[in-house]
């Protein structure tokens, strides 16, 4: 990709995060954020797929694979509690299909893909190894996710407890993507992947702070 392209995207992901903690911090403005949550993630979507060169079959397949397994899981797990815990959506990621929003399986996509772009971007030649730092690394970025979901109505736990089997749940989950993300043949040198994920990183972790 050329630099100013890279530039450009990177800024607007970093712009867009600061917005959203700005949302979220002023409470007078909080609703406001929580009404373009979903707006944000299909703006973070489209920067993805502009930043990616080379998009070609195998880069979709693994776009196809993560959005129908990550609404699956989120399916299983909704209706069953067997997966990540007993939980349930509220309203802040919007339109529902069988009680799971839409845009969940573009989440998974947001966070998978950015995670193992980031990875991939370390000198780091076996795949096993790449997916467990990965998948390490979404499991921590959950854990920062997790506090500001339930404060903001993303979705609420029963017993307000976020369970243990979540974290185990999120691992063996995102490890198995992350097998297939470096087992597909695309180009996975994304600079702009990588930007998207520290700004998530941080900007979870910044509304943390903020909490305690």
């Amino acid at each position: 990709m050329k630099r100013p392209k890279v530039k450009i995207l990177s800024t607007l992901v970093i712009l867009f995060h600061i917005i959203g903690l700005v949302g979220f911090l002023i409470p007078s403005l909080e609703d406001l954020w929580r009404n373009l949550v979903p707006f944000h993630l299909l703006t973070m979507f489209i920067f993805l797929l502009f930043s990616q060169v080379e998009k070609n079959t195998q880069f979709w397949i693994f776009i196809a694979i993560t959005y129908i397994l990550g609404y699956g899981v989120e399916l299983l797990g909704v209706h069953t509690g067997y997966i990540f815990g007993s939980y349930q959506y509220e309203t802040t990621l919007g339109f529902k299909l069988a009680e799971v929003p839409l845009l969940i399986g573009l989440n998974w996509i947001l966070i998978l893909f950015t995670a193992g772009c980031l990875i991939n971007s370390l000198p780091l030649k076996k795949p096993l190894v790449r997916a467990a730092l990965a998948a390490l690394l979404v499991v921590i970025l959950d854990f920062l996710i997790e506090p500001v979901a339930v404060l903001h109505d993303y979705w609420s736990w029963t017993g307000n407890t976020v369970p243990l089997q979540n974290y185990v749940a999120w691992f063996i989950f995102s490890f198995l993507m992350l097998l297939l993300f470096n087992k597909l043949n695309f180009d996975k040198r994304n600079p702009v992947a990588s930007v998207l994920f520290i700004a998530q990183f941080i900007f979870f972790l910044i509304l943390n702070l903020a909490i305690l």
